[in-house]
């Protein structure tokens, strides 16, 4: 029988929660699910990208993580929130890619992935990239 498997949390570790809730929160657009603090040393805020089915915890007491150490999450979300993003890079087909990245937009550029970066206040790495063709399994 085969088994589905789904991602449900990520975890970015962030030195300051209020912070980052305003951030992912009310600049990003992430729903808040949960905010929960039982004592002054724990404390879980969950928050989900609309339409997606993995949300973000973060928190005090959930990770030994270093704030800001997250790379390279993709996200595939327009962002229309005024939000500050990197620049458009693009990576060529899989069948040719090198490992390198065209900055700039490529009018018309077909088979390429559109991908921009974006920094949460501790510094954890985000990738935006845009929705393009998904297998169906």
């Amino acid at each position: 029988m085969a088994r589905l498997l789904s991602l449900e949390v990520i975890t970015p570790p962030v030195s300051d929660v209020a912070r980052a809730l305003r951030f992912y929160g009310d600049q990003v657009g992430f729903t808040l699910d949960v905010d929960y603090s039982p004592n002054d040393s724990f404390r879980v805020v969950q928050l989900t990208p609309p339409g997606s089915s993995c949300s973000i915890q973060i928190g005090n007491g959930i990770t030994d993580a270093p704030a800001g150490s997250l790379r390279n999450v993709y996200l595939v979300h327009l962002l229309e929130r005024g939000v500050e993003v990197g620049v458009i890079r693009h990576k060529t087909p899989i069948g040719a890619w090198d490992g390198r990245f065209w900055a700039g937009a490529r009018p018309g550029a077909r088979g390429l992935r559109k991908l921009r970066r974006l920094l949460g206040p501790d510094g954890n790495r985000w990738v935006l990239q845009e929705r393009g063709y998904r297998a169906v399994r």
